[in-house]
């Protein structure tokens, strides 16, 4: 096991101080803490907002943040805490996630792997008084071909990190999930299998003989369904009896045709013997990845510059032999000896089903010639069509409940600039994207219907002709699709894609994929100007972002990268009905980071934007509110029209003073930018604060235009009321482009730089994006003005 520290310790699990690492006040404030070697420490509960973190320490409860923990070195004791670290391999489409979730439910916590920014999930469950910690490892279908994500999973599965491996198979699909498993054997790694879907294979009349399947693969074999639960309690008998006992590895070895064996034993000869089982599996696993031309893949450093070089020989020589590479035919033998396994365990039984199984009457109608892209296209625009509709009974009670505890607060609390903050500023810049919650709750629930389902892939496969014909890869579809939800992990997706090009290009075309942070922006402005079609119209707007993305790929591959595309080969599933606890959980997830992310940005954006726009406290007007309204009063009688006479110089006064103050001096400065697309300060103030967090337009919005103050406008709607007489309707869906258009969030940079390795991208991505907003917003203006 490599060293653990007190971050990495699972909520509920104890370790052992061994040392503190770190310098100065630091490492003597932690030991003042009673944190020295032999102490012993129990992990609790982490604050809302993911750091810091609730430990206990010599009976009480001690308060460290993450950099902080990872000071604190556990000791070997850990181990005998009876902790036991089981790393998750498997296919794509295997259930592999499915089954992590049913086995850690909410006991689970992201982060990243060491070096990079893969996300790593990890999970733990307490079972006979052992804490088994699972890794999910990112789905892969083999260990030769280096993706982003397959190097990470391979330089995992090398190292020393884990105790086990638990393959998870699709019970269904064997033959192609099993070329995986021959290289773990070929590894020297212990195993579990759980093979997965079971339910799935019993309807394809697949019968396994567990006993002759785990006794030739060499490790305990279960089989689960974790959808439902069933075998479950099984494997995680199985993982307490392999910690507890070990279970006798005897070893399997592939093997391949006389010309590769010879040569794998002559690279063998050229390296010192081991001791051990397991070690020299893995001695003749890495000879036989020089024979496959995967030297940069090998973790340790044992072979001389002399075994490299007669390795590239070996590969020579065998080509020229067999006219093919080595590679081929080693891939050639792993599925001769996964073919002999297969009629050894498994049995195709007589079945009453049809042929023509689900699977295959769906894809008739959904992927059919004529008929696939409208109903693709219809399903995007049911998806907005609902998440606007639907989202507006929630909507209305949180807006309720927000208008509530704003009256609340100004009868609480006295005239004063505290309840001015916190009415004017905080509740009512979080509170109007608040209200937007239940909106992108239903986005995701969408977005995690379409995966789980299987409809996702299909939907790779209908454009990728389109896809092709700008130069890119249908793969490259899914990405852009998962934009809808977030950016960066859907920049982050691109990992799976090989061609360096292709993954560049939908990097940089993915923030023109309207996300999730968008859409309390069009939801707002549509609700207030295009209340009768505003489904329409936010589907409108997001067609307009793919054709952006697609265009923009067009330019780019006809210009920067020029190449040929990866080849379409891609692995479409099963159609499954997605389980509720699948959904619940990846909604769970999106919907704690929107919160994270209100209680963070958008709440220190919002008193940001709430100061700069009240301050300077005193202005000075080149004309006087007092002898205007002094006027009014003097020549209108009291009634209706002398009150919105009033009105009107109050708000001309509001505006002029806010013009003065810091937010207005600024809006004056950048005024001159947006003046052409029909944008007056405050909307350009919004604009600049959507550099940070989209959400972050809305909260602004909603100061400047005081929608939680006492001054309410007369159609009572709040920020939508007061928007819709601000700005003509055209203004308003100008607004919605250039937010759609411009430049992507701070953290969407940030994942853009870290993937490409550089500035170069985000840079170019930034100016692009402002060039082609200001662009589009000025021609629907422009078309704005001729159509009217």
């Amino acid at each position: 096991m490599a060293m653990q520290t007190l971050f990495d310790l699972p909520q509920g699990a104890e370790g052992v101080v061994a040392e503190i690492r770190g310098e100065g006040k630091l490492k003597l404030r932690l030991a003042e803490m009673g944190l020295v070697r032999g102490t012993q420490v129990a992990a609790r509960q982490t604050a809302p907002l993911g750091d810091p973190r609730l430990y206990v320490v010599a009976g009480f409860l001690l308060s460290l943040r993450h950099s902080e923990a990872r000071c604190v070195i556990l000791s070997g004791l850990q181990k005998e805490k009876r902790e036991w670290v089981v790393a998750m391999a498997g296919n794509p489409n295997c259930g592999k996630t499915a089954l992590f979730n049913r086995l850690t439910g909410a006991r689970q916590r992201v982060g990243n792997f060491s070096g990079v920014t893969v996300a790593r999930k990890e999970g733990f469950v307490q079972h006979k008084g052992w804490t088994l910690r699972f890794v999910d490892l990112p789905g892969i279908y083999s260990l030769s071909t280096l993706t982003m994500e397959e190097r990470v999973t391979q330089a995992y599965l090398y190292s020393q990190e884990y105790d086990l491996v638990l393959n998870v198979l699709d019970a269904g699909n064997l033959e192609r999930n099993l070329f995986l498993t021959v290289q773990l054997i070929e590894s020297g790694r212990p195993r579990i299998y759980a093979l997965n879907m079971a339910d799935e294979a019993r309807n394809k009349g697949i019968e396994v003989d567990m006993a002759a399947f785990a006794r030739l693969l060499d490790g305990p074999a279960v089989a689960t369904i974790a959808r439902t639960g069933e075998g479950v309690d099984a494997l995680l008998d199985l993982l307490v009896a392999d910690a507890e006992q070990g279970s006798p590895r005897r070893g399997v070895t592939i093997r391949y045709d006389d010309h590769l064996e010879r040569a794998a034993e002559r690279l063998l000869a050229l390296t010192p013997p081991v001791e051990g089982v397991v070690a020299e599996a893995s001695r003749r696993w890495q000879a036989i990845q020089l024979l496959e031309g995967l030297e940069t893949a090998l973790p340790a450093a044992i072979w001389t510059p002399d075994c490299l070089a007669a390795a590239r020989r070996e590969r020579e020589q065998i080509a020229h032999q067999h006219g093919e590479t080595t590679g081929f035919l080693l891939a050639s033998g792993r599925y001769g000896f996964i073919r002999g396994l297969l009629r050894e365990t498994v049995r195709q039984v007589a079945t009453q089903r049809s042929l023509a199984t689900h699977t295959d009457r769906l894809d008739g109608a959904l992927l059919h010639p004529l008929l696939g892209l409208p109903l693709f296209l219809f399903f995007m625009w049911l998806m907005f069509q609902a998440t606007f509709t639907v989202g507006k009974i929630p909507t209305a009670w949180i807006n309720s409940g927000f208008q509530w505890l704003t009256q609340g607060v100004e009868s609480w609390l006295p005239a004063s600039l505290l309840r001015e903050m916190l009415t004017e500023g905080v509740l009512s810049g979080v509170g109007s994207v608040a209200s937007f919650l239940p909106n992108i709750v239903l986005l995701f629930l969408f977005i995690s219907l379409f995966e789980d389902s299987g409809y996702m892939a299909r939907a790779a496969f209908l454009t990728d002709r389109a896809m092709h014909g700008i130069g890119l890869h249908g793969r490259a579809f899914i990405p852009l699709l998962m934009g809808f939800g977030c950016n960066v992990p859907a920049i982050m997706a691109t990992r799976t894609m090989e061609h360096p090009k292709d993954r560049l290009v939908t990097i940089l075309i993915n923030p023109f994929m309207s996300c999730s942070a968008r859409l309390p922006v069009f939801i707002l402005f549509a609700g207030a100007f295009f209340q009768k079609n505003a489904g329409l119209v936010v589907f409108s707007l997001y067609l307009l972002g793919i054709v952006a993305a697609l265009l923009t790929a067009m330019l780019l591959k006809k210009t920067l990268f020029r190449g040929i595309s990866e080849p379409f080969v891609m692995e479409l599933p099963p159609y499954r009905w997605p389980t509720a606890r699948s959904v619940a959980l990846h909604m769970w997830e999106k919907t704690s980071e929107f919160l994270k992310k209100m209680g963070g940005i958008i709440l220190a954006g919002s008193v940001l934007v709430w100061f700069l726009q009240a301050y300077p406290r005193e202005v000075v007007l080149d004309w006087s509110p007092a002898e205007k309204m002094a006027a009014v009063e003097a020549r209108l009688p009291e009634g209706a029209e002398r009150q919105v006479a009033l009105q009107a110089i109050q708000s001309a006064q509001a505006a002029a003073e806010q013009e003065q103050r810091f937010l207005g001096q600024m809006g004056r400065a950048i005024q001159p930018l947006f003046q052409p697309l029909g944008f007056d300060w405050r909307d350009s103030i919004a604009l600049l604060t959507g550099f940070v967090a989209k959400e972050v337009v809305v909260s602004t919005l909603g100061v400047l235009h005081g929608s939680g103050g006492r001054e309410k406008d007369p159609s009572g709607e709040g920020l939508q009321g007061r928007l819709a007489t601000a700005m003509p309707p055209v203004t308003a869906y100008a607004f919605m482009v250039f937010t759609l258009l411009y430049t992507p969030c701070l953290a969407t940079i940030a994942v853009i730089r870290r993937e490409t390795f550089g500035w170069r991208w985000p840079v170019l991505t930034v100016l692009y994006g402002l060039v082609v907003a200001w662009s589009a917003a000025w021609l629907v203006q422009w078309i704005g003005r001729i159509w009217s």
